[in-house]
């Protein structure tokens, strides 16, 4: 029979316990929950699945609030699978200015290229919408609160003129909180004036131009192109308006209404013509394309 000095019992005894702590502590220890799996609604602070939201479009299932999707996302969502073709990628924006505030602008633009996987805050191109083929553009907020510089205004206008030469029903999904892009001046705020003129000469043609507007909807944007829709649909609960709220309050020193610059109140007041779901706008603009014989 083996013999064993205490001092060796007293250790294996030692190493049996640690080791049947730490499995111990191993199965007691909850889990971490990985980064992204759940999300906070902006809306009803609720704390929601996110692929329960995907699922609905980025949409909450407890209060329906429309959360952020990018411009590529808004493609895959409103067009047929596999028919968008884009146009004018090719377009880059430029420092003309030599812009700096806390950083340089040809050094803001490479970062928001990076950082988004744009090469500027819009997106256009053609594509099938329930086999309805349309000419369609996107801003995304995501790349400087898609504000309109030279390379967004120059492709939203020639998205127009493409819509004008090959008779298309005209789609504009507005997605911009930050106006003209005051990086690029006046070259930026006469962009305003050439895609509102582009849009004049398409609808000179007897062309059909749907705009969409999301949140948010704002400045520059909001005041030239996107709402000079033949009909002019709204995401519900978007923000839309020129100047923001608190703005317009402590310039003219009152209180505003409830709800004011939302859709639900722009809708009330006839500024847009319908509030629609993101989980219907595809079927309601394949409709409207066949209502007006577009």
């Amino acid at each position: 029979m083996a013999s064993f000095q205490t001092s060796e019992v007293i250790e294996v005894i030692s190493q049996s316990i640690s080791t049947a702590g730490s499995v111990t502590d191993r199965v007691n220890r909850k889990r971490p929950v990985p980064d992204g799996v759940w999300v906070k609604c902006p809306g009803c602070l609720a704390t929601i699945y996110r692929k329960e939201a995907e699922r609905l479009q980025n949409v909450c299932p407890k209060c329906d609030y429309h959360f952020y999707v990018s411009a590529a996302e808004r493609i895959r969502q409103v067009l047929d699978e596999g028919t968008f073709q884009e146009w004018d990628e090719q377009l880059r924006p430029t420092d003309p200015l030599n812009f700096a505030d806390k950083k340089r602008y040809a050094d803001r633009l490479i970062d928001e290229q990076q950082r988004t996987g744009l090469s500027d805050a819009s997106l256009t191109g053609c594509g099938m919408i329930r086999a309805r083929r349309v000419a369609i553009g996107v801003t995304d907020s995501a790349f400087i609160m898609g504000s309109m510089g030279s390379v967004v205004g120059e492709r939203l206008t020639r998205l127009a003129e493409r819509a004008t030469v090959q008779n298309l029903p005209l789609l504009i999904i507005s997605g911009s909180g930050g106006g003209a892009r005051m990086h690029e001046g006046i070259l930026s705020l006469m962009q305003m004036a050439k895609v509102s003129a582009a849009l004049s000469r398409y609808h000179s043609k007897g062309g059909l131009f749907i705009s969409v507007l999301t949140n948010p909807t704002m400045g520059g944007v909001a005041a030239s192109f996107a709402s000079l829709g033949d009909l002019v649909f709204a995401e519900p609960k978007a923000l839309i308006g020129f100047a923001g709220p608190r703005t317009i309050k402590a310039t003219i020193k009152i209180e505003l209404p409830n709800g004011f610059q939302t859709s639900e109140f722009l809708l009330e007041h006839g500024y847009i013509d319908r509030i629609v779901e993101r989980s219907r706008l595809k079927s309601e603009i394949a409709r409207a394309i066949d209502y007006c014989g577009k």
